[in-house]
Parts: structure tokens; sequence; C-alpha cells
């Protein structure tokens, strides 16, 4: 588990076919202290696992699926990329709730600057956008960011000077994909609300009307 805080940058050193997946190296650019063979990392919003570690460099084997489903799949030697480590249970949680299991990809559609802030539209399927609410919360590459508003399309975030200088966020161009994890409190609540009882007659409904919510006090 992750909070979407970007401890810093790395830069990937190699990339080597591993079957139908990629044996990725990464340099980061601050020590990975604390850090053994076997723990988290987050390498642009994706967690991956550690299966080499020496002083600032690293190693991760990437599955087909992340290849396919993040913009690792596209990566190459030399691309710059936001690294977080594990989350531990007795730290702060400065961003919000992040699996590291990437949703999907978005294209940044525009960059302007308002006052100190950068606004960042990102495109998105409609498959994403579902799960965010204006003022809610999403991963971009990684980085726990704020909605300022959504629509199926796309959405829109700031991005504050500090956040720029220390994430890839800060040289994305337009056109340009990233990784995108929509909050996962919102894909457990629509699981909860789509559950089916096999016991009751007519099985298919769902048991998450609004007499049941009356009934256990949400209403």
């Amino acid at each position: 588990m992750f909070t979407g805080i970007i401890e810093g940058l790395g830069t990937i050193t190699g990339i080597q076919p591993s079957g139908q997946g990629k044996h990725i190296a990464v340099r980061s650019d601050f020590f990975l202290e604390d850090t053994k063979i076997g723990d988290s990392i987050a390498v642009s919003g994706a967690c991956l696992t550690a299966v080499k570690l020496d002083g600032k460099n690293f190693s991760v084997d990437v599955a087909p699926e992340t290849l396919e489903k993040t913009t690792l799949g596209q990566a190459k030697t030399g691309d710059r990329v936001n690294l977080e480590r594990a989350l531990r249970l007795s730290g702060r949680l400065d961003g919000h709730l992040v699996s590291g299991h990437i949703d999907g990809r978005g294209t940044i559609k525009s960059k302007e600057n308002k006052g100190n802030a950068v606004i960042v539209s990102i495109s998105v399927p409609e498959s994403l956008s579902r799960y965010m609410i204006q003022k809610g919360s999403v991963a971009v590459d990684g980085i726990s960011l704020t909605i300022n508003s959504c629509g199926k399309e796309s959405f829109e975030v700031s991005i504050i000077p500090h956040t720029a200088k220390l994430t890839t966020i800060g040289f994305k161009n337009i056109g340009d994909h990233v990784n995108i994890e929509t909050d996962l409190i919102g894909k457990y609540v629509e699981k909860f609300l789509s559950m089916e009882d096999p016991d009751k007659e007519g099985a298919g409904e769902s048991i998450i009307d609004k007499k049941f919510l009356a009934e256990k006090g949400f209403l």
C-alpha cells in the first residue's frame, strides 16, 4: 500500500525481455536505506517487487498484464520515473490510500498556468472516469492529486510548484500518457452495491436498495 506522496525520481537504466514480460533496472536519485529484496516499490504508480538491490540501483520484473495496462509497456532506457516505497503503518498518510494497481492510462490534453499552479487536463475512458468525483482523489503516475473537475472523458488537477519540481508531471507534455489509479474506495462501494442475494427470490437483483439502506440506518 502507498500514499501517492512521491519520495523522489529515478531513471530507467536497462530493459530486458523476460518471457512475455520485462526485467527493468532503475537507478534511484535517493538512497534506498532500509529497503530489501522482496519489498514493494511503486514505479510511476505501478506496484512492483524489487528482485535485485545494490545501493541506489534496483531491478523489477514486470508482468505482461502490467505492461499492457501501464506506460511501462512503452518505457525506454533513460526515462524518468516517480518512486515511492511501500507505506509503513506507523507513518503518516499524507496523500490517500493507493494500491499501486493501475486501472489504465490517460493522456494529457492541456496544461495551463493559473497563478502559482499548473492546471492539467487528462483524458480518460469512461471506464475510469466513472470512479472520479469532484474534490475526490486520483493517482496520476503514482502522484496523489485532488480532482478539480471531471466529466465522462476527462478530469482536471492542479499541480503546485513543489509537485512539479519533484515528480515527472512537471515535464510531461501534451499527448504524453500517464498511469491512472482511481480511488479504490469507489470501486469497493460499486461492488458492494451490485452484490446479489442468492437466497432471494428473483436472484439477480441487488440486495442493496433504499429500503435496505433505511433499515440499516443509512437513510
